[in-house]
């Protein structure tokens, strides 16, 4: 199945401060989400982002508050984005089934809410190439847990080519130099 960017809602979960520099390829992991967001703004798909326990990890990272300048916050404490109290209800009012998931770390936060999203149920794609954890090793596991669990593995670049559709349009031209 493709993303559709019609029935899409990006979500980035937990790229904060405290937590960003100790992520395996974090800056990546950060780069993509901030490319994610800005080709979100530009297609009209609507973007939120978790924070984990803000006065521990701190905010989230400079580059993605300035990219998330139309996205919805929330704090959670919750480890899965979906188990904290009017996340879900924050999600279906979007009215969009699918789910493109990034963030970290991989193994904990965006798995949790990614099983969560799942049984809920939303379609959810993982962000491959903009989801990361602490070590290579939990990241791996994780997402081999989740494909075996039915989530779609995608990239960045799949998600933005999705979400177009086409070639040849002016969206197609604006957000070519995100895809280059």
């Amino acid at each position: 199945m493709l993303i559709r960017r019609d029935d899409s809602l990006l979500l980035l979960v937990d790229l904060q401060e405290k937590l960003a520099p100790a992520i395996f390829e974090g800056e990546r992991v950060i780069a993509n989400s901030v490319r994610l967001l800005e080709g979100a703004r530009q297609l009209g798909v609507p973007a939120f982002v978790s924070e984990q326990y803000v006065r521990g990890l701190g905010p989230s990272v400079a580059a993605i508050r300035s990219a998330a300048i139309d996205a919805h916050f929330f704090e959670k404490t919750h480890f899965s984005c979906a188990a904290e109290p009017g996340v879900i209800d924050l999600l279906r009012a979007a009215r969009r089934p699918q789910v493109v998931l990034t963030g970290t770390e991989t193994h904990v936060c965006v798995l949790q809410t990614a099983f969560g999203l799942l049984g809920a149920g939303f379609e959810v794609f993982l962000v491959a190439d903009a989801a990361s954890s602490r070590t290579p090793e939990n990241r791996s596991a994780a997402i081999e847990r989740m494909r075996a669990a039915g989530i779609q593995i995608v990239t960045s670049e799949m998600v933005l080519f999705e979400w177009l559709h086409a070639a040849g349009t002016d969206e197609f031209r604006r957000l070519l130099p995100l895809i280059k």
